[in-house]
């Protein structure tokens, strides 16, 4: 198609008003672009000059979006989709049009440029940096550098061999670049241009020295000369000619950029490489050198710069915010230290205290868009260019690392402020320098709270400074008491009373005409939730808190917000049970709100993502809360199963986590699985196959849960077949080769669910799932997979041995896989424990399988196999014996231990850990309860990490058997195996008796051992029965 043909098909695609000729236009499209040279006639539209703009912008991003996807496929098998004719055509021709082009399509050009630099450099590309070279020496300067910036990105965060190319770069171009470096630094009265030129240089010596030092630049003559050019332009002041007067305008000047790039280069070589203490033995010297050399010249460059702000200077947030990271970084250093304490004073109080303060920006943000400014106050990526935090942090590292000197004098500014303040006019108030001193008490909390004196005088500041803030007439103010306050809720209050009035100030601060303060007291509120001994504080006023609280969320999308409601569930635990409903629709409601938000692509969007994970995981800490209500699960469900059929699609790829856990919740705690619940299983298996093989473990609980819960409908349901379902995902995952051992561990575990809780029902799956679990154990590699697979094997057994054993027969690998088995057996580590089947379930499974071997008729288990059998489940069985008594006696001392400490005295220095300590002893066992119950609904039998192979001895095996749950709990595999043993007695005495001659001394007493323990067991057994019984009737169990 010729090049005017396809211009006008591009502005059909994207500008035709008539929407059919639109989708015909954009069908025309995709039939083209596959073809040959098409991509190559797009870039010509894009590079046209004489084409409409609007049309080269729609090419533009056409080719960039065919080149993203299609460029550098991600599976290595697909069939290349351009012709390497048009690459090498689109590698030769982009180079020379991409800084030719108008920015907006420059910027489409850039993307393309990376994909392709990334996927073909060096190996399909190895002309690039000839032509870099090429284009450097003959003044194609902008080119030259703008290709190179995208080359040297790449390799930023590759380290050791990967970096390779870098070495090459370095060595042939940073000569030259160094050379017109020195040149623009030259210049006099420098243009635009120049700053461009400069930023490029700078941002490609940064990618190259990110990680490593390349050891051409370690040369002290080469690095040197870098060194003086860059510390010229750190030291020289910015030009004032030309600068922007709009402040987003400002900060983006060019000349603004190249100083924040040269700060931060500066900064990345002193914290990098600059430190001897962090460098090894060969570094060392390098590191000696740029301390004695350049790190003081740096740090007064850096001081001298931050004096501007002192009279009333404009630097950019970024670069203020660096210069203090710096200044940070040299504290803890002797050197750097004494070369700061001359200036000190002066930095401290008349340039880092200010920028803490409440600014005019501040106070315009407040007024104009409270919103942006509450935004902005919970974004960490704004921590990164705020220089009030990174005043914050110089504060704290300098009282934490020279507190000696530093802490009294700061404390007493901070007081005279107080004083000042105190003492002032109400229309004179230092409002905004009150707000900075409140700040800092609030970053110093943990200092103050263990140094004396101050700790014993906390209570008295905070109710004479802090807390008359809460009806102050300036906002930021009512914010800040309510911040300071959260920040010390958990100090040891002498008088309950003022405790009890910062709690009431803050939640009357929930209903405050401003929407920070209203949100600074939500945030405040989870650590007086936290830290408060007696509830009926917050009790009475709890429906209120709730109301107050969703008027909040309906406002502003904040994960943080949903962490103080996670709290105040948390702590109330069932009481929350008449609120659970309407907790459930608000937060529903504000995870779609988020949903929506963080979709359309808002400027919040990463918040409003945030703040949805948030919704969903106070969802789950509210079900967690009523799990002893189940008929509340039922009244729930509608509300939240919308957002489970959704997001367990790919749609919730980035929650998907988290509405598990809800699915989980809702399978187990439910009295029945809903017809609705169960429509969540296609999408589960859908997931696992397609894209979620990472999330397989977290997918298990809740399919566990429909088998064990809804074994019936599981069993007898054909419209879907969810037995055929199982079995499809189990067989897709299992035979693919490509996937890991570690990614299918979940697979046998499903097994095992089917055929344990489907007892005697699915006889007709018990070849395939054996014959699939065999292939798989003979291509495991870790002994993990390989004891989860073996224990599939015991299952079988258990449920039917004489059917297993005859498909077992037939695989012809029968003695293959028992051999295996009494091989992983007897595996010991060098501390003597079990390598394998490390868990009491483990052995116990394993025991069942092997036991159920035993009531074979000769005929299909013969005397030389029965013996060896018998042999190794007598082996199995005292170990089993010695775990469970070794439990035993661990859970008795960790009771003792927990009682001792919940009966000692819970005050200490602070009153910190005392206040969130347990109540009583009737909270430490409701705490336990629940946690128990957590556990069990979100790992069931699977909440363990049993893929240690080391010898750690700590790790037997034996974690979370409290929370293991299995239908086999009801079966004792002592009694079990007696009672097996004595009806080989009695279907074939002789048989039995060569069995008892065959063993030796040592087997025939343990033999023994083990009968007398089944009859304890049975004595045992009936006790709980009776004990049960009668408790279910009400009435006393007799005295035994």
């Amino acid at each position: 198609m010729d090049l005017p043909s396809l211009a006008l098909i591009l502005r059909a695609a994207a500008l035709s008003p008539n929407p059919d000729e639109r989708k015909a236009s954009e069908q025309q499209l995709n039939q083209l672009q596959h073809t040959p040279q098409h991509l190559v006639r797009l870039l010509q539209i894009v590079v046209d000059g004489n084409c409409d703009m609007a049309v080269r912008q729609i090419a533009s991003i056409q080719f960039k979006n065919f080149i993203a996807k299609n460029w550098s496929p991600d599976d290595s098998g697909d069939q290349p989709r351009i012709l390497q004719s048009d690459k090498e055509l689109v590698r030769d021709n982009i180079l020379v049009y991409v800084t030719q082009v108008p920015t907006l399509l420059r910027s489409q050009l850039g993307e393309c440029l990376k994909t392709i630099i990334y996927a073909d450099y060096p190996e399909q590309w190895p002309r690039l940096l000839d032509w870099v070279k090429y284009n450097l020496q003959n003044q194609q300067i902008y080119g030259a550098l703008f290709v190179l910036r995208i080359l040297s990105r790449k390799y930023e965060f590759k380290s050791d061999e990967e970096r390779t190319p870098v070495s090459r770069i370095v060595e042939e171009i940073f000569p030259v670049l160094l050379t017109i470096f020195h040149g623009l630094i030259q210049i006099e009265n420098p243009s635009l241009e120049i700053a461009e030129l400069m930023k490029l240089i700078c941002k490609i010596f940064w990618s190259s020295i990110y990680l490593e030092l390349p050891k051409q630049l370690a040369d002290l003559n080469v690095f040197n000369a870098w060194m003086l050019l860059f510390l010229s332009v750190s030291e020289r002041p910015v030009p004032v000619e030309g600068q922007p007067m709009d402040p987003e305008l400002r900060k983006s000047w060019g000349w603004w950029k190249v100083k924040k790039w040269t700060v931060h280069i500066l900064n990345r070589l002193y914290s990098r490489f600059g430190d001897p203490k962090l460098q090894t033995l060969e570094n060392k010297p390098f590191a000696q050198m740029f301390q004695k050399t350049y790190a003081g010249r740096i740090l007064e460059g850096h001081l001298n710069f931050l004096n501007i702000i002192r009279v009333g200077g404009y630097i950019p947030d970024r670069v203020t915010n660096l210069l203090l990271q710096y200044l940070s970084n040299s504290i803890s250093k002797n050197s750097m230290y004494s070369l700061l304490l001359p200036r000190l004073d002066v930095l401290l109080f008349e340039i880092v205290f200010p920028l803490m303060c409440f600014n005019e920006s501040d106070q315009k943000l407040w007024e104009e868009d409270p919103h942006e400014y509450v935004r902005k106050g919970y974004n960490i990526i704004e921590d990164l260019y705020s220089p009030r935090t990174a005043s914050m942090d110089f504060v704290n590292e300098l009282v934490q690392k020279r507190g000696k000197e530093n802490l009294p004098k700061f404390v007493q500014f901070v007081v005279g402020i107080f004083r000042s303040y105190d003492e002032a006019p109400a229309e004179h108030k230092p409002y905004r320098q009150k707000d900075g001193a409140m700040l800092a008490v609030g970053a110093l909390c943990d200092k103050l709270r263990k140094t004396d004196p101050y700790k014993s005088e906390l209570e008295r500041m905070l109710v004479q400074h802090i807390f008359p803030e809460f009806s102050s007439p300036a906002g930021h103010l009512r914010a800040k008491a309510a911040w300071v306050a959260g920040q010390y809720a958990h100090i040891n209050f002498s008088d309950q009373n003022n405790f009890r009035k910062a709690l009431h100030s803050v939640v009357s601060g929930m209903r405050d005409p401003d929407l920070p303060v209203r949100v600074d007291s939500v945030f405040a509120l989870r650590s007086f939730v936290e830290a408060c001994k007696d509830l009926n504080e917050i009790r009475p006023i709890l429906p209120q808190l709730l109301d107050e609280f969703f008027k909040l969320m309906n406002e502003v999308e904040n994960e943080d917000l949903v962490f103080t409601l996670e709290t105040i569930v948390d702590k109330f635990g069932e009481e929350m049970a008449p609120f659970a409903f309407g907790l459930c629709q608000n937060l529903a409601a504000a995870f779609w709100r988020c949903l929506n938000t963080s979709e359309a692509g808002d400027d919040s969007d990463d918040m409003g993502a945030l703040a949805a994970v948030g919704c969903l995981r106070a969802i789950s800490t509210i079900l967690e809360s009523v799990s002893s209500l189940p008929q509340l699960f039922v009244e729930i469900e509608p509300t939240i199963l919308p957002i489970m059929q959704k997001m367990l699609t790919t749609d919730g790829h980035d929650v998907f986590e988290e509405v598990l856990e809800i699915a989980s919740y809702m399978t187990f705690y439910s009295p029945t699985i809903s017809l609705d619940i169960w429509s969540l299983w296609p999408l589960l298996v859908e997931a696992l196959v397609d894209w979620a093989i990472d999330f397989f473990p977290n997918i298990l609980v809740p399919m566990d849960n429909f088998i064990s819960r809804g074994t019936a409908h599981f069993l007898t349901c054909k419209e879907p077949d969810y037995q055929q379902s199982l079995f499809n995902v189990l067989s897709t995952l299992m035979t693919d080769r490509n996937i890991e051992d570690s990614d299918v561990e979940s697979a046998p575990k499903l097994i095992e669910v089917v055929f344990q809780n489907c007892k005697g029902q699915v006889d007709q799956w018990v070849e395939p799932y054996l014959r699939l679990t065999v292939d798989r154990l003979q291509r495991a590699e870790t002994s993990y997979l390989k004891s989860l697979l073996i224990q599939v094997v015991a299952n079988m057994l258990y449920y039917n041995p004489a059917l297993t054993l005859g498909v077992l027969h037939n695989t012809g690998l029968g003695s293959t896989v028992f051999d295996l088995w009494f091989q992983m057996l007897q595996q010991k580590k060098k501390s003597g424990l079990a390598a394998n089947f490390k868990r009491e379930h483990d052995k116990k499974v394993c025991c069942l399988g092997l036991t159920s071997l035993l009531a074979l008729p000769g005929g299909q288990f013969p005397d030389e196999a029965l013996q060896r059998v018998f042999r190794a489940t007598l082996d199995l069985l005292v170990a089993y014996k010695n775990q469970i008594a070794e439990a035993a006696k661990e859970a008795e001392v960790d009771y003792e231990n927990e009682m001792n400490g919940l009966d000692s005295d819970d005050e200490d220095d602070d009153g910190s850990d005392g206040e969130m300590g347990m109540d009583d002893t009737e909270d430490g066992d409701e705490a336990e309860s629940m946690r128990l119950k957590k556990l069990a609904a979100q790992a069931k039998s699977y909440g363990y990490d049993d893929e240690d192979e080391g010898d750690d001895d700590s790790d037997d095996g034996s974690d979370d058997e409290d929370e293991f749950q299995s239908p086999i709990d009801e079966v004792d595999a002592f009694v079990f195996f007696v009672d097996a043993i004595r009806v080989m007695q009695a279907s074939d005495a002789q048989r039995f008796q060569n069995l008892n001659q065959s063993l030796d001394f040592t087997y025939q007493a343990i033999a023994n051992g083990i009968a007398q323990h089944a009859e304890v067991r049975r004595v045992e057994i009936e006790k709980e029965k009776q004990k049960k019984a009668a408790e279910a009737a009400g009435t006393p169990v007799p005295a035994i």
